[in-house]
């Protein structure tokens, strides 16, 4: 079972409708002891990054994330994503889970509109088990302002915009992060979702 934490930030039925969708068993939870139980964890959001994280405080839900993504697959989600990093920008300077070493920043550029939102194709920047049988350049489905600067190392894919942006990292052991939104890019967004429930067989 894969338990989709519900912590009050949205986007969570859209995730849960795919994995139906894809046969898969997903659950939505705020209880930490079925987090604890499942097989693996998707972390959802929308929204901003401080009031996601007051949000995920307030559920008490932080410590079984951060205890649990070391030892089974863990996926964010856009702004679940984001909150995998050390530190986030966004209206203030806010901690984040600090999963993968790294901050979320402002997109800056002048010449293209932010927020980044709509079809944008992925260029591969190492093997991850998650993109297996997704083809580079295939389109996946973003609308974000902020995005990830981390190290090269842990990041899978990127997209072009105006330069390079985080897409999808790996930690290389259990957790992964989705800028974009799987659940809604279409074929090749389902084939990672089912990657990614495989990875607990």
């Amino acid at each position: 079972m894969i338990a989709i934490v519900d912590y009050g930030a949205g986007n969570i039925f859209s995730v849960k409708n795919a994995l139906d969708y894809l046969g898969i068993d997903g659950k939505l939870t705020a209880d930490a002891e079925e987090i604890r139980k499942a097989d693996e964890i998707i972390l959802p959001g929308v929204g901003a990054f401080p009031w996601a994280m007051k949000m995920l405080n307030e559920s008490e839900l932080t410590d079984v994330i951060r205890e649990q993504s070391r030892v089974k697959p863990f996926l964010g989600i856009c702004l679940g994503m984001q909150l995998i990093f050390e530190k986030g920008y966004e209206f203030e300077e806010t901690e984040g889970l600090g999963l993968i070493k790294g901050s979320v920043q402002k997109i800056e550029r002048t010449d293209l509109s932010v927020p980044h939102m709509g079809w944008n194709g992925l260029i591969f920047n190492k093997e991850c088990p998650i993109l297996k049988g997704v083809s580079e350049n295939e389109y996946v489905y973003f609308v974000h302002s902020y995005a990830a600067v981390c190290n090269e190392n842990d990041v899978a894919a990127y997209c072009d915009y105006g330069g390079k942006v985080t897409a999808l990292v790996y930690d290389g052991k259990f957790v992964y992060g989705s800028q974009f939104h799987p659940e809604k890019s279409g074929a090749a967004g389902l084939k990672i979702l089912k990657n990614f429930a495989a990875l607990a067989e």
